[in-house]
């Protein structure tokens, strides 16, 4: 039978990704300074994929692979069409609004034009229509806490575990918008048509998920 491909994202999921499908008995020899991108496992059914961390929803989405793991987050900023079974209880973080202390009680509906940098412009956009703020978004790919600091945006939207980079940047956290862990998602037709298949390997995640160590504290940063 055709194996079952699972999408790994680099980044900081990555260790935790590998190591969850390492205590199923797989040998997932992704990462670890390798420039390997496949990782076939015929006898176990299985082949693994790596790819940067926003393209798994794509590649899901699209049959490419059947599986993948990656952050609620990147999977809300994606809008893909996925099925969300599992969640997987790390790479833990939250969304917030940030900007300089003197923010912190402002009403921002009172304001005609809100500049924000983020490099999730999709939610950002949604949050401050939910808000009833005017907002322009500024999307950016590198370290959004740089841009209230230089006058490039007023606030910004962005991931944190610890708030030590917005804090090291004199910068608050004024609104949480979400909390976000790792999340397994799956191809809908796959989802369909290999539902056996899915499901047992859903069951097995679920059963060592419990037996994880408990996950480290970790800094904000992961780009999506």
């Amino acid at each position: 039978m055709e194996r079952l491909t699972v999408a790994l994202p680099k980044g900081r999921l990555l260790e935790p990704s590998v190591s969850l499908f390492q205590r199923l008995g797989y040998a997932c020899t992704l990462g670890n300074g390798s420039r390997q991108l496949v990782a076939d496992e015929p006898a176990a059914g299985l082949r693994f994929l790596l790819t940067k961390a926003s393209d798994v929803p794509v590649y899901v989405e699209y049959g490419a692979a059947d599986l993948g793991i990656v952050g609620q987050d990147v999977l809300r900023e994606s809008g893909r069409d996925v099925y969300e079974p599992l969640q997987l209880d790390f790479g833990h973080c939250r969304m917030v609004l940030a900007g300089a202390p003197h923010h912190v009680g402002r009403d921002f509906r009172l304001v005609s034009n809100v500049r924000v940098a983020t490099k999730y412009p999709r939610l950002a956009r949604a949050y401050f229509l939910q808000q009833g703020i005017s907002a322009e978004i500024i999307p950016l790919t590198g370290a959004v806490e740089l841009a209230p600091r230089v006058g490039l945006a007023d606030l910004l939207v962005d991931i944190v575990a610890t708030g030590q980079t917005l804090r090291e940047n004199g910068l608050v956290e004024l609104a949480e918008i979400m909390k976000c862990q790792a999340t397994l998602i799956v191809n809908r037709v796959a989802h369909r048509l290999r539902l056996a298949e899915i499901r047992c390997l859903l069951a097995a995640i679920e059963s060592v998920r419990e037996l994880r160590e408990p996950e480290s504290p970790q800094e904000e940063g992961r780009s999506p």
